[in-house]
């Protein structure tokens, strides 16, 4: 019984950075050209807590390969505490760069939400509480 294995991922986070460097490796013994460095800014919304409006901010890095620096998909998605999507404030492809988002919760009851980023392989997802 033979097994093929036809990329391997290794993921090492930096510390204290949200940063990783992504490395593909090839089994047969080919070098990849490509290595990533992708770095995230992802700070809390500002002002937590919240009535009714809160602003997320976010960066998109610059992903570095041979080819060139590249877009990522961007995902940001607000939930409620029994996981029910609410919003989805972004669902495109970003340039790199800074962006910020307001997020309008008028017409929720008070309580906490979360909300989470997802750009490329970077997943991450933070808490803020709606006062009224």
């Amino acid at each position: 019984m033979s097994l093929a294995v036809s990329n391997l991922f290794i993921t090492k986070p930096l510390f204290h950075q949200k940063a990783c460097f992504v490395f593909t490796l090839d089994p047969t013994g080919v070098k990849s050209d490509e290595i990533k460095n992708i770095r995230l800014n992802f700070p809390r919304n500002y002002p937590n807590p919240f009535n009714p409006t809160t602003k997320i901010r976010y960066s998109i890095p610059s992903v570095e390969t041979h080819s060139g620096a590249s877009p990522q998909n961007v995902l940001l998605k607000v939930y409620d505490v029994l996981g029910n999507e609410i919003a989805t404030l972004v669902n495109e492809e970003k340039s790199p760069g800074v962006y910020e988002v307001e997020f309008n919760a008028k017409e929720l009851a008070s309580g906490i939400y979360f909300y989470r980023l997802r750009a490329g392989s970077f997943i991450e997802s933070r808490k803020m509480v709606l006062t009224k």
